[in-house]
């Protein structure tokens, strides 16, 4: 059974950091060449893709967070982090990691609908 678990998720104040990690359990595919991503749900919003690593280990950004999200992965260990720099409260939200085995293209990789597997999600809140 697949398990992915966020952690790194807190409050700070506008400008500061965070760093995001996701740890997959039980994943038998090669994180290597999956497509991985993070997107977030703010109250009342559609959940939306933040950012993506694709089965090239070229990394795809929202416009939103470009310039200030960093997206990596670390093979041997089945990780996947997210550092977030200059935080806005608009960047208040629940993140969630998520992966799938597939090749996506760049089109699909920040639909939530194009992964098969999710995080249960980490809270990221920022106060003004």
């Amino acid at each position: 059974q697949v398990q992915l678990v966020e952690s790194g998720g807190g409050s700070v104040q506008a400008g500061g950091s965070l760093r995001l990690s996701c740890a997959a359990f039980g994943y038998t595919y090669s994180i290597y060449s999956s497509s991985l991503a993070w997107f977030r749900q703010a109250p009342g919003k559609e959940r939306e893709g933040v950012a993506a690593i694709d089965s090239s280990a070229v990394a795809h950004y929202a416009d939103a967070v470009k310039g200030r999200f960093t997206i990596s992965k670390d093979d041997a260990k089945n990780t996947l982090s997210l550092l977030m720099d200059s935080l806005k409260p608009g960047d208040t939200a629940i993140y969630y990691c998520a992966a799938d085995h597939g090749v996506l293209g760049w089109w699909l990789l920040l639909n939530p609908r194009s992964y098969k597997y999710w995080g249960q999600g980490t809270q990221v809140t920022v106060s003004s």
